[in-house]
């Protein structure tokens, strides 16, 4: 089993020294993937526009630029997104930054992706949010390209140019995993045509998460790909929404109970949410570094 943090950008509070000491601390403690989540902006609600999933003022580092800063601090957990909201960033930009963030640190960036559900933040980016998804496809298949393909062409609905070359490779070439996130069918169709796994969606019963896992598998031996070398991650508890979904970490039986859960519906990999740590009361880097330990031993004690 391989165990991941969603990394807070509350670390921020504490200087860059605060966000250093957190990230040696993720990787010295035994976690295998440090992933960060992506929002460039957030919208306040108007006449015409909901408000939002979370508070507009909720402090939110850039997402790559945080990875490339633990990069340098670190030297074996592996490094990704989760996830970043692809469609509303320039395929072309996006394949320069993992790669080099993929260069820089020695091969290990994993890169999850997902379109995202916030009209005003695309709005800010100049981006369509209504053709996300079809974007979404062909910058996966435009990533792949530019991590492997000495010339790239591209003719597609909403990419056109010919005869560009993009220098230098990741080192994982086209093969740095791509994995997507959400929980809608034609999320899970991407997963199984273009994906490498699927980040999964803690609001879903056991039940529709097995339905979901089934249907990816159907995807991939549909599109002539071997589901067998998918991965499948899940997050142990979302966003607190409540008092209530704020007192999860601070109960290491049902944490454990939770992870015992997802593990025995086949995910592989299980992501601890340092922002819901921070939410249920761990306030200082130090706080959260021990309630992190905590969870990951009791984890690896009683499921390996």
């Amino acid at each position: 089993m391989k165990l991941a943090v969603e990394f807070p950008s509350v670390s921020y509070r504490e200087g860059p020294e605060g966000v250093i000491k957190l990230a040696k601390a993720v990787e010295q403690i035994g976690f295998d993937q440090l992933d960060m989540f992506d929002h460039v902006v957030m919208g306040y609600p108007t006449e015409t526009r909901r408000a939002p999933m979370y508070p507009p003022q909720m402090p939110i580092m850039e997402a790559l630029m945080t990875l490339s800063f633990v990069a340098a601090a670190t030297t074996q957990i592996g490094l990704g997104t989760e996830v970043l909201i692809l469609p509303q960033r320039s395929p072309t930009l996006t394949a320069k930054q993992v790669s080099t963030l993929d260069i820089l640190s020695g091969g290990r960036v994993r890169l999850g992706v997902g379109v995202g559900w916030q009209e005003a933040e695309y709005d800010a980016l100049g981006e369509s949010f209504t053709t996300r998804g079809k974007r979404m496809d062909e910058a996966i298949k435009l990533l792949r390209q530019y991590w492997g393909d000495e010339r790239i062409d591209a003719n597609s609905e909403f990419y056109q140019f010919e005869a560009i070359a993009m220098e230098p490779k990741p080192p994982q070439g086209a093969d740095l995993p791509i994995w997507v996130g959400g929980h809608s069918a034609r999320a899970l169709r991407r997963v199984g045509e273009l994906g490498d796994g699927w980040l999964g969606t803690s609001f879903l019963t056991s039940e529709q998460l097995v339905k979901a896992k089934q249907t990816i598998i159907q995807h991939a031996e549909k599109a002539g790909r071997d589901p067998a070398k998918l991965g499948f991650q899940m997050m142990l508890d979302g966003p607190p929404k409540d008092e209530e979904g704020k007192k999860f970490y601070s109960n290491l039986d049902l944490v454990v109970a939770t992870a015992e859960k997802n593990h025995n519906l086949g995910f592989e990999w299980l992501t601890i949410n340092m922002t819901a740590i921070f939410q249920s009361g761990s306030r200082s880097i130090d706080a959260l570094i021990d309630t992190l330990g905590n969870i990951h031993d009791r984890i690896r004690a009683e499921l390996g």
